[in-house]
């Protein structure tokens, strides 16, 4: 039973110490993986351009609600008062 048990763990050793080299590949692959700054550009580029675009709909938005007559700006009826002091 201590002979299976020892060469269990004398293989699990030498797996690990295969698995354990360098990771040049991986480094290598991280560099490459870098977005470049032309990237960053056009996308902070296309930010501005959503932000200034949705200013400009939220714009024209106001300008029509302030062009619209206003429904409350009405005086109420005598039959509206009277339904209001009944309540």
């Amino acid at each position: 039973m201590k002979k299976i048990a020892f060469l269990i763990t004398g293989a699990a050793s030498l797996a690990l110490a295969a698995c354990g080299a360098g990771n040049e590949d991986a480094v290598n692959n991280a560099e490459m993986n870098q977005a470049a700054p032309e990237l960053n550009d056009l996308s902070s580029d296309a930010a501005n351009d959503a932000a200034n675009a949705e200013a400009a709909a939220l714009g024209d938005q106001q300008n029509q609600l302030e062009q619209e007559p206003a429904d409350n700006a009405t005086t109420p009826t005598d039959e509206q008062e009277q339904n209001v002091a009944g309540m």
